[in-house]
């Protein structure tokens, strides 16, 4: 069977903590699209981590771990990420890659940090890990598959040609120094040892693995609204983010995947440019702020603090329907518990009309919420296990929103721990 876990939003729902808690009744964990540019963070046993690269199930020694082929991978950073949770007295986790993974080359970061210097105060907010330029290579034809690496030929003559290619936008529009092939070639093979051990037909690797009857998950980054195609475009991501992509980035026919599950934050954060509409300024969002996540909200990859705001129940239905969401995974719920009232945006109102459904960008730049506000709790639920021990509040803040949206809750988080979960059956069934 397999399972999609994905984000509703802007990314930073706690897909990370649902995956690894998810990984103890699963078999195979595969990333599927991104790379570097975005974090999941989790807190268990071993302590608190940062993954970026790493699939959010090694913490689980018999789970495998999958680098999928919609992956950009970036392969220092891949082992790096391995030997620092190693070094922390993780067991080292089983690893496969697909042999059909595109690499991130050096240039592809460098290139991400020259164009967002190029356009100053227009840029994209890139977290400059190259993932951009990465896609757009793969796109174009021009990207190096991590097969190439052990066909030398192959390898020496693609080096050259796409050498001369950069290096004319390197000296005639950045003004900066040229490849030099060679040296990139030498790194191309340090990258071809350290990556050899692990590289698999992750398609037929799964197929078998399926064939067995095993559990296969699918570890998405960032949420529906960073998509390529149907998020706040061009303040995207350049992958899908989508659990339909799943069945493309793993290798797997989009038949297999029976359930998906979407990450929903009890509010609102978002790191990066573009529109957010119920969007947090000042003192109010310090606080909200500071009390997220666990120690804040500040991105995993790049400790910038994360824009707040309240649920966005637009955003959200939006977000579930675009997933195809069969479970809603409703996070951070124990950090509102300061507030005597919590606002919800139930819609949008653009030149005049009051929407529920979620616009294009050029129209979602012009949207001002509609709020309605419910009591908050005022307590702390951290440690609570069972649905019906949460104050009524918490119970009407939870199926307020699950009846504004359309999907059912059936899991809600009230801590960074994986214990802290609340299993609920969800009146949507």
């Amino acid at each position: 069977m397999v399972k999609a876990i994905v984000g509703a939003n802007w990314g930073d729902e706690g897909k990370g903590k649902i995956t690894d808690m998810m990984a103890q009744e699963a078999d195979i964990i595969v990333r599927f699209q991104g790379g570097a540019n975005a974090g999941h963070t989790i807190v268990n046993n071993y302590g608190k981590f940062a993954l970026h690269t790493l699939p959010s199930g090694v913490f689980t020694e018999h789970v495998t771990s999958v680098i999928g082929n919609g992956v950009a991978l970036n392969i220092p950073l891949l082992f790096q990420e391995i030997q620092s949770i190693v070094d922390r007295g993780v067991p080292r986790p089983r690893i496969l890659v697909s042999d059909r993974a595109q690499i991130v080359m050096p240039y592809h970061i460098l290139f991400d940090q020259y164009e967002e210097e190029r356009l100053g105060g227009k840029s994209f907010g890139s977290t400059k890990s190259g993932i951009a330029p990465f896609y757009s290579d793969k796109y174009a034809k021009i990207g190096f598959q991590v097969s190439e690496l052990f066909d030398e030929e192959l390898l020496s003559e693609k080096v050259e040609r796409v050498c001369q290619l950069k290096n004319v936008l390197l000296e005639h529009l950045y003004h900066k120094p040229q490849i030099v092939p060679g040296e990139l070639l030498a790194t191309l093979h340090d990258y071809r040892d350290m990556v050899a051990p692990y590289v698999c037909d992750v398609a037929a690797f799964l197929d078998r693995a399926l064939k067995e009857e095993k559990t296969v998950l699918l570890e998405g980054q960032l949420g529906t609204l960073k998509d390529p195609d149907h998020g706040i475009y061009p303040m995207v991501t350049s992958s899908s983010t989508l659990a339909a992509y799943g069945a493309i980035g793993a290798g797997l026919p989009p038949y297999e995947i029976k359930q998906i599950v979407t990450v929903c934050k009890a509010y609102s954060s978002a790191v990066g440019a573009g529109a957010f509409v119920s969007e947090l300024f000042g003192e109010e969002a310090e606080e909200l702020r500071r009390r997220g996540g666990d120690g804040g909200e500040y991105g995993a990859t790049t400790g910038r603090p994360r824009r707040v705001g309240w649920f966005d129940c637009v955003a959200s239905r939006y977000g579930c329907r675009l997933q195809g969401t069969t479970d809603v995974a409703f996070t951070v719920l124990d950090v509102l518990g300061y507030l005597e009232e919590i606002p919800v945006c139930v819609g949008y109102e653009i030149q005049g009309e009051v929407t529920k459904e979620f616009p294009v960008t050029a129209k979602l730049q012009k949207a001002k919420p509609v709020f309605e506000v419910l009591p908050g709790w005022k307590c702390e639920i951290r440690g609570i296990r069972k649905y019906e021990d949460l104050p009524e509040n918490c119970r009407r803040y939870i199926e307020f929103i699950e009846g504004q949206i359309g999907y059912p809750i059936t899991m809600v988080s009230n801590g960074p721990g994986r214990e802290d979960i609340i299993y609920r059956k969800s009146a949507l069934g």
